[in-house]
C-alpha cells in the first residue's frame, strides 16, 4: 500500500497548477506546460514503481515471551532486521491490545548504514492481568524520491504475560523478605521439639519412654533414643475459588485514572546481541528519531476494569508463595470453580514459582457455582502428605457455606485447614455506626448486621471442627495470610 506524501502535493502545487494556468491563458505555451506536467507525472509514477521494493529486507522480531507486571511501566524489546544494510527512515507501530497502554502509537527511527540489526525498547504499561498475543506490526518508509509512503503489515509472534504487581505487597512485608535466615527482626524461641525423625543416640537419663526406639534397643542390647528435628520442608497449598462470587468488585474499589508520570522512550543498541551496532551507528540510530506529527498523541486508554475479589486472591497467593519459599517450605496451588481447574504440586525454587505465576496469570472468574464436593474429593485423592490448606473463597452465601462445612470434614482430619474471605462491604454489627440519618441507611445497616451474624455463626461452626475462619480487610489480605502461616509454623501445628 502506498500513500501520497506532502512532497508530492508540494510539487503538484508548484508545477501543475501554474503551468495549467499558463496553458489556459497563453495557448502558445501549451506544449511547455504539458511537458512540465508530464515530466512531473513520469517522476511520480517512476517513484511509485520503485517504492514497492523499499521495504524489502526489513522485518521485525519480538521476544517469544515478554513478562510484565500490572500497572507498572515496562518495555517491549523490538528488534529490526535490515538485510540490505542501507540507511532508512522507518516508521513502525506494534499492534498492542487495548489492555496494554503505550504513550505513543508509532515512532520514526533511523536505521544506520552498514548495520544489519538494531534494537529499541517500546514503552508500555499493562492495565489488566492475563496473557495477550501480538500477531502483527505496521511498517512505513519513504519512496526513493519521497513522493510516496509505503506501508505494510508484517506478522510477528509474541506472547505478553501480565502478572499481578507484587511490589506493593512485598514492600509492606519487607522485613520478612530480608535474607536474614529467619523471619522477624529478632530471634524467636521455637516451641516444641519437632516431629521429623533425625537420628538415633544412646539413652540419656531423663529421656521419656515414648522417645525410646525399642527395636534398636533390642538389637544393640542397650537403650537407644530417637532424636527429632523441626520440620523444614512442609507443604503449603493455596486453594483459590474462581467461581461467580470471586467476580464481584473488590470492596471499596475506586477506579484509577490512567496516566503516565514519566515515560521517556529509549532507543539503545545492545553490544551483546547479534543485532547490535557500533557506537557511531547507535548515535545515528538515536539521532534518526523524529518528532511525530498527528500520530504522536497518546492512544485512548482502555476503560479501567473494576478490581475483582479474584485479583486480590491471586496477589495474596503469590505473596504467600514467596514467604513459604523464604522459610524453606514447599508451595503449591489449587484453583477450582465447578471443577478443579489447576493443580500445581508443592515444590520450591525459582522455576517452580514462575510455574505458579504462569498458572495464575490467565485465571479469570467464571459465572458458575463452586463445587466443594469435587474439591474435597480431589484433595483426599491427591494430597497424601499432611499439608497446610489455605482456602481463599467467599462463604456469605448460606447454601455454599453449608456445602463447605459438610465437605471440610473430609480433609480436616488429615490436613490443617484455614479459610479466609474478604470482608463484604457494609458488614458490621448493629449500632456500630452512629451516623445513620435516614430509614434507608438504617435498613441497610440492619442487613449488614444479619450478614455479620451469619458469618459469626459460621466461624463458630468451623472452629468446633478445628478449622480457622477469618474475615480479612482488602488492604491487609496478604499480610494477614503471611502472619497466619508464620504463626502456625511457629507453633508447629503442622
Amino acid at each position: 500500500m502506498i500513500v501520497p506524501r506532502n512532497r508530492l502535493l508540494f510539487w503538484f502545487a508548484l508545477v501543475v497548477l501554474p503551468f495549467a494556468l499558463l496553458g489556459a491563458v497563453e495557448p502558445s505555451a501549451s506544449a511547455i506546460s504539458l511537458a512540465a506536467i508530464g515530466g512531473l507525472l513520469v517522476l511520480a509514477l517512476a517513484d511509485a514503481v520503485g517504492a514497492h521494493t523499499s521495504l524489502h529486507g526489513i522485518s521485525l522480531e519480538l521476544p517469544a515471551v515478554a513478562r510484565m507486571s500490572k500497572d507498572r511501566e515496562a518495555s517491549l524489546e523490538v528488534r529490526i532486521r535490515n538485510e540490505r544494510k542501507r540507511s532508512t527512515n522507518l516508521r513502525l507501530a506494534p499492534a498492542l491490545p487495548r489492555e496494554i497502554e503505550s504513550p505513543r502509537e508509532d515512532a520514526w527511527v533511523a536505521l544506520p548504514r552498514d548495520s544489519e540489526g538494531s534494537r529499541l525498547d517500546w514503552p508500555c504499561r499493562p492495565r489488566q492481568r492475563g496473557s495477550y498475543q501480538l500477531e502483527a506490526a505496521f511498517l512505513e518508509v519513504d519512496s526513493p524520491l519521497g513522493f510516496w509512503g509505503v506501508r505494510r503489515q508484517v506478522p510477528v509472534r509474541s506472547e505478553v504475560r501480565v502478572y499481578p504487581d507484587l511490589f506493593t505487597e512485598r514492600r509492606s512485608l519487607a522485613a520478612l523478605f530480608l535474607h536474614r535466615g529467619g523471619f522477624g527482626l529478632h530471634a524467636q524461641r521455637q516451641v516444641g521439639k519437632g516431629r521429623e525423625f533425625e537420628k538415633l543416640r544412646d539413652y540419656i537419663p531423663g529421656d521419656g519412654f515414648d522417645e525410646i526406639h525399642w527395636k534398636a534397643t533390642a538389637k544393640r542390647g542397650r537403650p537407644v533414643t530417637k532424636v527429632f528435628q523441626i520440620e523444614r520442608t512442609q507443604e503449603v497449598y493455596v486453594v483459590i475459588d474462581a467461581s461467580r462470587l470471586s467476580a464481584r468488585p473488590m470492596p471499596n474499589w475506586k477506579p484509577r485514572t490512567p496516566g503516565w508520570s514519566t515515560c521517556n522512550a529509549a532507543w539503545p543498541g545492545s553490544d551483546a546481541s547479534p543485532l547490535s551496532h557500533s557506537e557511531g551507528e547507535r548515535g545515528a540510530f538515536r539521532a534518526g528519531e523524529k518528532k511525530m506529527t498527528g500520530s504522536d498523541s497518546q492512544a485512548p486508554p482502555a476503560a479501567p476494569q473494576p478490581a475483582t475479589t479474584l485479583e486480590r486472591f491471586v496477589t495474596a497467593a503469590l505473596v504467600l508463595g514467596l514467604a513459604a519459599e523464604q522459610q524453606g517450605d514447599l508451595f503449591g496451588l489449587l484453583t477450582f470453580t465447578d471443577q478443579v481447574n489447576t493443580f500445581v504440586r508443592a515444590r520450591n525454587g525459582h522455576a517452580h514459582f514462575n510455574a505458579c505465576r504462569d498458572a495464575l496469570c490467565t485465571l479469570q472468574p467464571q459465572i458458575v457455582t463452586p463445587d466443594y464436593d469435587e474439591v474435597a474429593a480431589f484433595i483426599r485423592l491427591r494430597l497424601r502428605r499432611r499439608a497446610l490448606l489455605v482456602f481463599l473463597t467467599s462463604l456469605d452465601d448460606p447454601l455454599l457455606a453449608e456445602s463447605f462445612v459438610r465437605n471440610v470434614e473430609l480433609v480436616r482430619r488429615q490436613h490443617v485447614v484455614i479459610v479466609n474471605m474478604l470482608q463484604p462491604s457494609g458488614m458490621a454489627p448493629v449500632f456500630s455506626n452512629p451516623n445513620l440519618v435516614s430509614v434507608d441507611q438504617l435498613y441497610q445497616h440492619l442487613g449488614g448486621h444479619l450478614l455479620w451474624q451469619k458469618l459469626r455463626e459460621l466461624e463458630k461452626v468451623l472452629q468446633r471442627r478445628g478449622v480457622r475462619f477469618s474475615l480479612l480487610q482488602n488492604e491487609r489480605l496478604s499480610a494477614e495470610l503471611v502472619s497466619q502461616y508464620l504463626g502456625l509454623k511457629q507453633r508447629q501445628v503442622l
